[in-house]
């Protein structure tokens, strides 16, 4: 999704910033080039999308949406050997939850295979193409490096009749893995490595996820993006940096394929997240390892994951667009992530009160027995919200937090002697409490002021404290997970070895917690803020009717502040 950002004011008319591939696509469309904008994200159906492909897929579908264009999902699915059709059903849903609309295009590279196959015919015949039985440590040996040029493969001048030939035997599978391969006849001399004669065809006897078993051959994926952009009459091909070395090779195709008004390729800079793991081999063995228990672990920044721990669309969005659009990497503070999900759902959602670490507190002078109803605002920022009827009676839950039988100073909480304010209820003042043969606290005990009730119009003595609670009677227990980011900031995410270096309490179970009553219904996806202790949803994995499993989103406070 495209960052506009007021440049000027001048005058009554606003000057608006555009980011360089929208200079670029407003240029095409002046000069005639184009006239019409077409987009795509293109996946590789190998792994779950993360983070980065959000920006690149709100990107292109951003840019289609603001040029009255079309934007395509389309899956580079040429690699059979590590592509799964759980994979490209994960990928669709990600991208229509993010709200790319691709409405009827969605197109895979491997429907194309047979105008590929003809493209690398006409190559052939153009002398632009050849067969070499080199082996793949053989041609990287030819290729050369940036000091020295490449040399000529002693395959490079076989017979257009001789390569055609070849090829089709390529294609009938007469030849093992890696016995020959398909090279474009380009430059070895070229400074470009990826011009010195790229391969563009292999022999690979596996059983694709879409074609099955019809093709032995597969294009590489230089030579296939170009000609799948320019078959869906892509005008703007969107790609991260990586590429810009290739772009070469990418016109080259183009070109020499013979299509008419090509599609040109614009890169961009990928989007790098502080103390995350993305690399697709990473998560791949934390899964087998079974360190998180799937693609989808909320410890992750695959987009399902993000959905999995609570993530909104919105949220996602508006972290991408204040990320903006750049031509320089650089990485992103994964506070500003948290930031953004918090600037969504402060207003969105009701503020309940949930009760982590439980300890009892008896309020003495309550009548026994009694359970009353209190009307609580369900968020004090947004009264269209409404409220709730709260229950309560002698004895609630509050956090063990929330006690000290000898605090410091600046504790506003309870302790023995002093008064704080059952949020939306009452005053009580704490007289003691009781312990367990080890000296831990087992109960707290007070007694509650009658005419201090929330709602009655008070305005007598002041109380420093307010603090959260849950009736004991009408309490359901719950388990809550907490979060942490998955690798070590402190000692940083690779160990010298290369492997992750893992943050041990990057999980937090704790199953002992108790909520208001409502909270014991929520569904997969459901979300609330924990009055003081962050944002939580409902697991759409691990839930079950009227026993939630929740998993902090986020907490309610970060030191992050969002630049000026």
């Amino acid at each position: 999704m495209t960052e506009k950002n007021t440049a000027a004011v001048t005058g009554e008319k606003e000057v608006e910033s555009k980011n360089f591939i929208e200079q670029e696509i407003d240029k095409d469309l002046a000069e005639g080039v184009y006239d019409h904008v077409q987009t795509r994200f293109p996946p590789e159906p190998n792994g779950y999308l993360h983070i980065g492909h959000a920006k690149s897929i709100l990107l292109n579908y951003g840019l289609a949406k603001e040029y009255g264009g079309k934007f395509n999902l389309r899956f580079d699915d040429t690699n059979p050997t590590k592509e799964k059709t759980e994979f490209v059903e994960s990928i669709i849903e990600d991208v229509k939850w993010l709200g790319a609309d691709f409405e009827d295009r969605l197109f895979f590279a491997s429907n194309y295979f047979e105008q590929m196959y003809e493209c690398a015919v006409l190559l052939i015949k153009k002398g632009k193409a050849f067969v070499c039985d080199l082996s793949a440590e053989e041609i990287r040996e030819y290729r050369g490096d940036y000091n020295r040029p490449g040399k000529d493969s002693p395959y490079r001048n076989r017979s257009v009749e001789e390569n055609l030939k070849l090829f089709e035997e390529m294609k009938e599978g007469k030849y093992k893995d890696g016995e020959k391969v398909l090279r474009a006849k380009i430059d070895m001399s070229s400074p470009n490595i990826n011009m010195r004669d790229p391969v563009i065809y292999r022999v690979a006897h596996m059983t694709h996820h879409n074609t099955g078993d019809k093709w032995c051959i597969y294009p590489m994926y230089d030579f296939a993006h170009p000609i799948e952009d320019a078959i869906e009459h892509i005008t703007h091909s969107i790609c991260t940096l990586e590429f810009e070395d290739h772009r070469p090779l990418y016109d080259w195709v183009v070109r020499e394929c013979e299509f008419e008004n090509p599609p040109r390729q614009i890169e961009f800079a990928k989007l790098y997240l502080t103390n995350v793991v993305t690399g697709k081999r990473y998560i791949k063995k934390l899964v087998e390892d079974k360190i998180v228990d799937g693609w989808d672990d909320p410890r992750l920044v695959s987009i399902a994951a993000l959905r999995r721990r609570g993530y909104t669309p919105e949220s996602i969005r508006r972290f991408v667009e204040l990320v903006g659009v750049s031509k320089a990497n650089s990485s992103v503070d994964y506070a500003m992530l948290e930031y953004c999900i918090r600037e969504d759902l402060k207003l969105k959602k009701p503020r309940l009160m949930a009760v982590l670490d439980p300890v009892k507190l008896v309020i003495d002078n309550y009548p026994e027995g009694q359970i009353e109803e209190l009307e609580i605002p369900n968020n004090l920022e947004n009264p269209e919200l409404g409220s709730r009827k709260v229950p309560f009676c002698r004895e609630v839950y509050i956090e063990r937090e929330d006690f000290m039988e000898e605090p410091p100073k600046k504790y506003f909480r309870m302790f023995p002697g002093n008064e704080v304010r059952l949020m939306g209820a009452y005053f009580v003042k704490c007289t003691g409490c009781e312990k367990d043969e080890n000296g831990n606290v087992t109960v707290v005990h007070g007694t509650y002021d009658p005419e201090t009730k929330s709602g009655s119009g008070f305005e007598g003595r002041k109380v420093k404290g307010t603090i959260h609670w849950v009736a004991v009677p009408t309490a359901k227990q719950v388990e809550c997970r907490l979060y942490e980011t998955i690798v070590d900031e402190e000692k940083g995410k690779l160990n010298e070895d290369g492997s992750l270096n893992l943050n041990p309490n990057s999980l937090t179970i704790l199953k002992n917690c108790y909520v208001e009553p409502q909270l014991a219904e929520a569904k997969a996806y459901d979300s609330f803020q924990f009055m003081r202790n962050g944002y939580f949803c409902a697991d759409c994995k691990d839930s079950r009717p009227g026993s939630p499993v929740f998993n902090r989103i986020v907490s309610l406070k970060s030191s992050f502040k969002l630049p000026k």
